[in-house]
């Protein structure tokens, strides 16, 4: 298997963890009514850790489409390499410490650490976009 494929599970692995770590300090605010219920009514904003955490999940749900085109499309296109690799790693791991980084609220370091994965990315893409 190509290690391009593993770090793709991983990083459905990490979605996982946003959608549940969100999920549960949603249902800590609004409870567990709210959580097995429809969620039709009308709720106050969320607390500042609560915030922090479905903002991070969103921010993740919108760049791993970006990462499954560019791991997988090498993969495909016979382009791996060491640096597809590498920037895959890179993006992952930067990726799991976003998560903490946003929760924990470090100004700057979150977008220092969201600029280190779209490094990583642009590793993998590279060899799709070079001809």
């Amino acid at each position: 298997m190509h290690t391009e494929i593993l770090i793709l599970a991983w990083g459905a692995v990490l979605l996982l963890v946003h959608i549940f770590v969100a999920g549960h300090y949603k249902t800590k605010q609004y409870g567990t009514q709210w959580n097995i219920g429809a969620r039709d009514e009308a709720l106050p904003p969320l607390e500042p850790i609560a915030g922090r955490l479905v903002r991070a999940q969103a921010n993740f749900a919108e760049t791993f489409p970006i990462a499954i085109v560019a791991l997988l499309g090498v993969v495909l296109a016979g382009r791996t390499s060491d640096m597809t690799v590498m920037g895959g790693w890179i993006w992952l791991g930067a990726r799991a410490a976003y998560l903490p980084a946003y929760w924990a609220g470090l100004k700057g370091v979150r977008t220092a650490i969201f600029m280190v994965s779209l490094v990583g990315l642009i590793l993998v893409l590279w060899p799709l976009l070079a001809p």
